[in-house]
């Protein structure tokens, strides 16, 4: 897909960052892959050679365990870090091409950056923290109000704009971070391990609440998570990745479906794959011969489906949109796939 095609938001091609290189500075590809491959003494690969296409409006999850690169590339992808080399654009134009001052309007006016620590300024109200980023902007305080009080109730603050950081509990403090980087409209968020510092309880709470406004706002979210089960929970993709490389990058159900190597197999593992694969990944083939009692709609979720399979040991035809069969599928064929569902 080009990363000119009108549906791509943010892309990159062969990005590159390699701590040692000076802030700044880039090089060509081979020069990058040179020092990566030959392992040399003051430089340490963050990102290697990553090509990724994130889509307007998706929520797309980059995931992987400590080290692994996921916020070194998206501080790439958001500029807060210079990579050393590949292409990055927005729009279809080149954010590496852009000046520091065209950096800036970008980032106020078209990013939303949300973080695992708060950073809310302790001695300003709710309202006054979620209206500082209009202020930087030179929005005057009568609109800036308007504004900031819109997204406190979007978020669910209503009632608490007076209220300084210290009376908040942790998903309220968070809460004012998300209607911080919401003040600004942004077309394009970044979350990086927005919630891991939640405990379980708040956390899914949170997820839920970023699911919900997702809904109403349909920004493209770029989501850092080390949690497999949070990626699968919020993602439309996930990219998965080790050593700053892209391992996988597909739905979840591709990813869960068909992991592409034994680190991915670990990540799903344990994953609740009764709420995830659909009855077109578990299918098997169709042949005239098969002796067929019902159908089932291949979009319809294997958790969904156990109770009309589980009633006897009959296939059932798995149909299309169109109402085509196009497999078939069985209780042997779904009890294989919820015996691996224990986190459901």
């Amino acid at each position: 897909m080009s990363a000119h095609s009108a549906d791509i938001h943010i892309s990159c091609r062969n990005l590159w960052k390699i701590f040692g290189i000076p802030e700044g500075s880039r090089v060509e590809r081979a020069a990058a892959e040179r020092i990566a491959t030959g392992n040399e003494p003051g430089f340490v690969v963050g990102v290697r050679d990553v090509s990724l296409d994130i889509r307007r409006g998706e929520t797309f999850v980059i995931m992987g365990l400590s080290g692994s690169g996921k916020s070194t590339l998206v501080r790439c992808l958001s500029r807060l870090t210079e990579p050393s080399s590949g292409e990055l654009t927005l729009d279809g134009q080149s954010l590496l091409a852009a000046t520091d001052q065209e950096l800036i309007e970008i980032r106020r006016h078209k990013m939303g950056m949300v973080f695992q620590h708060f950073a809310l300024l302790p001695h300003l109200t709710v309202l006054d923290n979620v209206a500082f980023p209009l202020r930087i902007q030179g929005v005057d305080r009568a609109e800036r109000e308007v504004r900031a009080q819109e997204v406190i109730e979007l978020v669910g603050l209503k009632g608490r704009e007076r209220r300084y950081p210290r009376e908040l509990s942790g998903g309220q403090q968070q809460r004012v971070g998300i209607a911080r980087s919401l003040a600004v409209r942004p077309d394009l968020w970044f979350l990086d391990e927005p919630f891991s510092a939640l405990d379980p309880l708040i956390r899914r709470e949170m997820q839920d609440e970023l699911i919900r406004l997702q809904e109403i706002l349909k920004k493209t979210i770029v989501f850092i998570t080390h949690d497999f089960d949070e990626a699968i929970r919020l993602a439309d993709r996930i990219a998965i990745m080790k050593d700053g490389v892209v391992i996988q990058t597909g739905t979840p159900e591709e990813i869960m479906a068909n992991p592409a190597t034994d680190y991915v197999r670990a990540f799903t593992k344990d994953a609740p794959k009764g709420k995830v694969l659909t009855a077109r990944s578990i299918m098997r083939p169709l042949s005239k011969k098969q002796a067929i009692v019902g159908e089932i709609p291949a979009h319809a979720l294997a958790a969904e489906i156990a109770r009309t399979t589980l009633k006897n040991d009959k296939l059932y035809a798995v149909v299309d949109d169109a109402g085509k069969q196009i497999g078939v599928i069985s209780s042997t064929d779904v009890i294989s796939v919820l015996a691996g569902s224990e986190g459901a």
